[in-house]
C-alpha cells in the first residue's frame, strides 16, 4: 500500500549538472514499519486503513524530511529513506539515528485516528551503495542498490517494538553522540558469523576534546592571534577573527592552546568564553547559553537553586543589586530553553549585557568554535554583541572557527586567517609522538607520512585506526576520515565533484588536458573548475605544471566514488592516445626474444612496455618488434586519423621532418621495415645499411671503407631513441650527416575528444 503524502525537499530537487550521474557512496538506510499491521488492518473498514495510513505516513514524512532524509520507497507499511545520498555533511548517520528516535517519540502508543495507538520498529544501517544523483529526491525509487539495503530491513525485524536497531558501522558513527546498548548478536540468513545489533537510547552531549601532548608548528598563527587580542586591549577597539580551515587542520587545538597561554595583555588579566556548536543543536541559541555557564560556572544538570546562586555571584560585581534581581529569571529560563522563542531571545539580550558589561570590567575574548553548524540565530546574536561592543570602544576580541565552505558572515572589518596544513618535519613530529604515546612502533611514520597530508586531525585518525586493531600494513583509510573527506567532497557542485573524481583516477600529476579526455569535454574547458579547485584549498598547484591534491585522503575517497565502468571509461578514454614514450630497454628485450620465439607474445610485450614505463617514471629506450608494429597499424591509423594536424605532420618530407629533431625521439628502420605492411605514415628515406650504431658503438664500416660483414642484413626490430638535447645545432639542414635511414617523429599530437562522451546530463 502506498501514501499519497510525498515530501519534497526544495534543496534538492534541482536538476543540477551531474557530470558523473552515478556514484558509489557510503549512505545510511532507515526502514520503518508498523508492528503487527496485518492484523490491524483486517480488523479496520477500508476507509479507516487509509485514513491511519495517511496520518502515519504524515508523521514519518515530516520527521525525516526535518532531518534531511529522503524517502526513497514505501514497501507496504514500512518506509526506507536515504541519508547522504547525494550530499553528506559527515552526521548522515547521526541524522538517521535522530530521526528514528524522533519517529519512535512521535508514534510509540500514541493515539492516531479513532484512538488506535500504533507501535514500529526502526532498523539503520550504514554501507556502500550506488546511487543515481538524479533520482535521489524524495520519491524517487530505485536510487541506491547495495547489501546496505537489506542490512536495514533486517535489522528493522530484530529491532523491538518502539526501538531504534543500529548496525557496527552506524553505531561507530554516532559513538560519543548517541548513547547505545549493545545486545547479543542476531543470526542473519546467508551471513557469518551472526550480526551485531545495538540499540539507539538517545541523544547525548558530546564531551570535550582532549587536547594533550605538545602543540607542534603554529607559531605563526598563534602570534597573529595574539596581537590582534593586543590590539583590541590596547585600543579599546573590538576585532573579529575568523579562524578557517578543514576538518582536522587543527582549529580547535589552536583555540585551546590560545586559551591556556593568552592570560594577559600588558599585565592585565584576560577573560575567555568559550562555547562550541554541536551538529544540529535541538535548540538554536544553545551555544550563547554554553557561554553564560562558563561565565557562571553552571554545569549541565545542575538543579534550579545552585544556577539561581551561581548567576548571582556572577552578577554582583557587574550589576547593581536591583539589575540583578530582574535579569536572573530571565538567565534561567534561557539556560533551560535556549531556542527561538521569544522569552529565549529576552534571556539572549540579557546574556548579551552581562558579556558587554563583564568586557568594561576586563579585557574579554569570546570564541565559538564549529560556527559553520551555528542556526542563524547565534549568527544573530555574535554580530549584535560585536556592534555593541564596537559602539562603546570594549577591549573585546571575537574568534569564530569554521570550515573553508562556509558562507561566512563576518562583518567587514573581520580579518580572516587561514589555517594551512603542517610542514613535513612538523607532521612527522606529530606522527612519532602520537606513534609513541599509543605504544606503536615509530617506524610507521614513513608509511603514514604521506597519507595524512599535513593535516593533525588525518594523523591521529590513522593513529587512533591502529590502536583499533587496523593493519599496519593495509593502512585502509579511517571511517571516521573518510566521513569527514566525503563531505568535504559534497561541498562542491556537480562540476567540481566531477573534475576531482576524474582527476583522482589518473595518478601522479594531475593536467587539465587528461582531465578534459577523461571527461569527454572540448580542450580547456576543465581549466576554470581546477583554478577554482585551486582556490578551495583542495587542490595545491605544482611549480612544474600541473596539480596535486591537497590531502591524499581526498584523493583516495574521490577515487572511490566513481562506479567501475565510469573508471574503465576515463582510463580508457586517458588510455587512447598516440604514446611514443620509451620504457627500459632490458626489460623490454626480454619480451620482444620471447615475442620473436611467439607471434602472439607481441601485444603482451607492448604491455610489459608500458608496465614498465609507468613504474619507472623515467624515459629509456624501447625497442619494439616490427611484427607488432604492424599489428597494431590497424589502431594507430584510427588514433592519428582523428586529427588533421597529425596527418600533415607524417606527409613532411624528411627535411621538414629535421626541424623538429631537437624535442623528436628517432626512429631508424630497415629497408625491410619500409616495404609494404608497415604504417604509411612513417616515411623511411632509403638505407644502405641496417640499424645506424648507437653512441658509443663501432662504426658499421672497416677500416678502408669497406662495409662489415652482415651489415645488408635487415634489421628485424625498430629502435624507438630519445633525441638528444641540441642536436639541431649539430646537425646539418635536410638531415646532412644523419644516419642513413632515419626519419624523425614529431611530439604527440594534442590531445583529441572522442565522441564517446558521458550521459546527457553531464
Amino acid at each position: 500500500m502506498t501514501s499519497s503524502i510525498v515530501v519534497v525537499d526544495p534543496r534538492r530537487t534541482g536538476t543540477g549538472h551531474w557530470p558523473v550521474p552515478v556514484e558509489r557512496r557510503i549512505v545510511t538506510v532507515l526502514f520503518a514499519d508498523i508492528v503487527g499491521s496485518t492484523g490491524l488492518v483486517d480488523r479496520l473498514d477500508p476507509e479507516d486503513v487509509r485514513a491511519l495510513q495517511r496520518a502515519y505516513f504524515d508523521a514519518v514524512a515530516g520527521v525525516l524530511h526535518r532531518w534531511q532524509g529522503v524517502v526513497e520507497k514505501y514497501v507496504g507499511d514500512a518506509v526506507m529513506a536515504l541519508f547522504g545520498a547525494r550530499h553528506s555533511d559527515g552526521f548522515d548517520a547521526y541524522r538517521a539515528v535522530r530521526a528514528g528516535l524522533e519517529i519512535q517519540a512521535a508514534l510509540d502508543r500514541r493515539p492516531m485516528v479513532d484512538d488506535i495507538k500504533l507501535r514500529v520498529r526502526v532498523g539503520v544501517a550504514t554501507g556502500e551503495v550506488v546511487v543515481d544523483l538524479g533520482g535521489a529526491v524524495s520519491g524517487g525509487h530505485g536510487v541506491a542498490s547495495g547489501a546496505v539495503i537489506t542490512t536495514a530491513a533486517r535489522l528493522q525485524e530484530y529491532a523491538e517494538p518502539g526501538a531504534v536497531a543500529l548496525c557496527a558501522a552506524t553505531a561507530g558513527a554516532t559513538a560519543g553522540l548517541i548513547t547505545q546498548r549493545q545486545l547479543v548478536a542476531v543470526p542473519v540468513a546467508s551471513r557469518v558469523p551472526p550480526m551485531p545489533v545495538w540499540h539507539a537510547v538517545g541523544p547525548v552531549r558530546p564531551g570535550t576534546d582532549r587536547h594533550d601532548g605538545p602543540l607542534i608548528g603554529r607559531r605563526r598563527e598563534l602570534a597573529t592571534i595574539r596581537d590582534q587580542v593586543s590590539r583590541a586591549v590596547r585600543e579599546q577597539s573590538p576585532r573579529w577573527l575568523s579562524l578557517v580551515g578543514p576538518t582536522g587542520s587543527g582549529r580547535s587545538r589552536l583555540l585551546h592552546e590560545l586559551t591556556r597561554g593568552l592570560t594577559t595583555v600588558d599585565g592585565r588579566p584576560v577573560r575567555w568564553c568559550v562555547a562550541t556548536c554541536q551538529p544540529y543543536p535541538d535548540q538554536a541559541l544553545a551555544p550563547a547559553a554554553d557561554l553564560l555557564r562558563g561565565l557562571a560556572g553552571v554545569r549541565h544538570g545542575d538543579g534550579p537553586a545552585v544556577v539561581h546562586d551561581r548567576l548571582v555571584a556572577a552578577l554582583t560585581s557587574l550589576f547593581p543589586p536591583e539589575r540583578v534581581a530582574a535579569a536572573i529569571p530571565a538567565l534561567q529560563r534561557f539556560l533551560t530553553s535556549p531556542d527561538s522563542s521569544s522569552a529565549a531571545l529576552a534571556g539572549a539580550a540579557a546574556c548579551r549585557d552581562v558579556l558587554l558589561r563583564l568586557a568594561a570590567h576586563q579585557p574579554l575574548v569570546v570564541a565559538v568554535d564549529d560556527v559553520d553548524r551555528a542556526a542563524p540565530a547565534m549568527s544573530r546574536f555574535l554580530h549584535a554583541l560585536f556592534t555593541a561592543a564596537t559602539a562603546r570602544g570594549l577591549p573585546l576580541a571575537l574568534i569564530t572557527l569554521h570550515q573553508p565552505q562556509w558562507a561566512d558572515t563576518r562583518p567587514s572589518p573581520a580579518r580572516r586567517m587561514t589555517i594551512g596544513p603542517l610542514a613535513t618535519v612538523q607532521s612527522g613530529r606529530l606522527l612519532r609522538h602520537l606513534l609513541t604515546r599509543a605504544g606503536q612502533p615509530v617506524t610507521l611514520v614513513d608509511r603514514l607520512l604521506p597519507l595524512v597530508g599535513g593535516r593533525p586531525g588525518h594523523a591521529a585518525a590513522y593513529v587512533a585506526s591502529l590502536v583499533d586493531g587496523a593493519d599496519p600494513v593495509a593502512l585502509a583509510l579511517p571511517e571516521a576520515l573518510r566521513r569527514v573527506v566525503g563531505a568535504e567532497l559534497d561541498t562542491l557542485d556537480g562540476e567540481r565533484r566531477a573534475v576531482l573524481m576524474a582527476a583522482a583516477t589518473l595518478g601522479g600529476v594531475i593536467c587539465g588536458d587528461a582531465v578534459d579526455r577523461a571527461l569527454g569535454w572540448p580542450p580547456g574547458r576543465s581549466a576554470p573548475t581546477l583554478r577554482a579547485l585551486v582556490a578551495a584549498g583542495l587542490l595545491l598547484p605544482r611549480r612544474v605544471g600541473g596539480y596535486a591534491f591537497a590531502a591524499p585522503a581526498l584523493r583516495q575517497v574521490a577515487a572511490e566514488r566513481l562506479p567501475r565502468a565510469l573508471r574503465a571509461v576515463f582510463g580508457r578514454r586517458v588510455a587512447d592516445v598516440v604514446d611514443l614514450d620509451t620504457v627500459h630497454p632490458n626489460v623490454v628485450r626480454a619480451d620482444v626474444d620471447r615475442a620473436g620465439a611467439d607471434p602472439a607474445g607481441a601485444g603482451r610485450a607492448a604491455a610489459s612496455s608500458k608496465a614498465v614505463r609507468r613504474a619507472e617514471g623515467v624515459p629509456r629506450a624501447e625497442v619494439v618488434p616490427l611484427d607488432a608494429v604492424r599489428a597494431r597499424n590497424s589502431r594507430l591509423g584510427a588514433a592519428v586519423a582523428r586529427t588533421n594536424r597529425l596527418d600533415a605532420v607524417f606527409a613532411m618530407s624528411p627535411s621538414d621532418v629535421s626541424r623538429h629533431r631537437p624535442r623528436s625521439p628517432t626512429v631508424t628502420t630497415s629497408p625491410a621495415a619500409s616495404t609494404s605492411g608497415t604504417d604509411p605514415r612513417l616515411r623511411a628515406v632509403p638505407s644502405t645499411g641496417g640499424v645506424p650504431p648507437t653512441r658509443g658503438s663501432t662504426r658499421a664500416t672497416h677500416a678502408g671503407g669497406q662495409r662489415a660483414p652482415g651489415a645488408d642484413r635487415a634489421s628485424p626490430a625498430i629502435r624507438v631513441v630519445p633525441a638528444v638535447p641540441g642536436s639541431a645545432e649539430r646537425t646539418a639542414p635536410a638531415d646532412v650527416g644523419s644516419p642513413p635511414g632515419v626519419v624523425r617523429a614529431l611530439p604527440r599530437p594534442p590531445a583529441t575528444h572522442w565522441g564517446d562522451g558521458l550521459a546527457a546530463s553531464a
